[in-house]
């Protein structure tokens, strides 16, 4: 079951709740669902009992009460316990990975991606219901527009038209960062979304493409990046590497099978991290946010949540010593491509390579 058949399921407890007379509220058109916050459990949680208690007229945790018996006897969810306030946390069944990683493998790096709009980028063509365009504005400096070009990707993914314009630009940027900008001058005239992070205390550009674009996308727009041979270190304590080496270990994994006789299968996987299960679930969630907030650094920070919690698990997806590959191995290798696939995507999405060899 993926994030968005939860939250249809959700709604779906709650009309039958409302047809058996149990509470009388207008069935929202969204239920948000999300990994478990602090003092939660199961693989998501939604807070949709907090958000009909008002209308309802009964304590949020009540809400939560009469809506679990329509949740816990659905195909896929494996139990649904209350926390808090009326937090409902479920878990799901053991072939619920299988339906996430089959869209992710199917989708491919485009996971996560709204539908773009097939007219090229213009001052005039709409992006949006309203015919607009996001136009984002930065000064002369280097971070400004590294980050304005991850922004205008992370937009565009999400099915947005997008004119970047800058202060001033330097031709090398183009060449060494990858950067582009639709025009150089003052603010247009229609008001732009401006893009002033906190500037670079050092030239990024002699670490090279993706570390220079990780040392200033990764921290947040008011944090100032630091510019160091840190980024270059092929060692765990560089994010960037473990992002990188966990995304090149998927594919060797790939080749080792091949070389073993099987392929990947999507199927249950009981021993599957349930941190990572969340974290590629989340996946189209944070693309959108990173889109609406215009933070390129949340991607940032999620792959690094994806690769720390897919590290563990890919010595175990292989068979070992005279073990026959099985189909757990399959549904395993699926899981492991489907980790690598996220974060190819992501990286891709930063401006960043993603070598299947490290």
């Amino acid at each position: 079951m993926t994030p968005a058949e939860l939250s249809s399921t959700v709604l779906h407890a709650v009309r039958r709740a409302v047809d058996a007379g149990e509470l009388d509220v207008t069935v929202p058109a969204r239920a948000v669902v999300a990994p478990p916050g602090p003092g939660g459990c199961g693989d998501y949680a939604t807070n949709i009992a907090l958000q009909l208690a008002k209308p309802a007229g009964q304590p949020p945790y009540r809400v939560a009460e009469v809506l679990r018996p329509y949740l816990v006897g659905v195909d896929g969810v494996a139990d649904v316990i209350l926390t808090g306030p009326g937090f409902l946390n479920i878990s799901l069944g053991g072939a619920a990975p299988a339906a996430l990683v089959e869209e992710i493998l199917s989708a491919g790096t485009r996971y996560g991606h709204a539908d773009a709009p097939d007219a090229p980028d213009a001052p005039d063509a709409p992006d949006a219901p309203d015919g607009s365009v996001v136009r984002l504005h930065c000064p002369h400096d280097l971070r400004a527009v590294v980050v304005a070009d991850a922004v205008a990707r992370v937009l565009r993914c999400q099915g947005a038209l997008v004119r970047v314009t800058a202060e001033g630009f330097d031709r090398e940027w183009t060449a060494a960062l990858g950067v582009r900008v639709d025009g150089v001058g003052p603010a247009p005239a229609s008001p732009p979304v401006t893009v002033r992070p906190v500037p670079a205390p050092a030239d990024p550009l002699p670490l090279g493409r993706d570390a220079a674009r990780w040392a200033l996308l990764h921290p947040a727009a008011h944090d100032r990046p630091r510019i160091g041979d840190e980024h270059l270190a092929q060692r765990e304590g560089n994010p960037l590497f473990r992002v990188r080496y966990a995304h090149a270990r998927s594919r060797a994994l790939t080749r080792n099978a091949a070389d073993l006789g099987f392929a990947a299968e999507p199927g249950p996987v009981p021993d599957a991290p349930q941190e990572l299960l969340a974290a590629l679930g989340d996946h189209p969630r944070v693309l959108a946010a990173a889109a609406a907030h215009r933070a390129p650094d949340r991607i940032a920070r999620h792959l690094v949540a994806v690769a720390d919690a897919a590290l563990p698990f890919l010595p175990a997806v292989l068979p070992r010593g005279g073990e026959k590959p099985s189909a757990a191995h399959r549904a395993r290798l699926a899981l492991a491509e489907a980790a690598g696939t996220v974060l190819a995507g992501g990286l891709t999405l930063l401006g960043i390579d993603a070598p299947d060899h490290l």
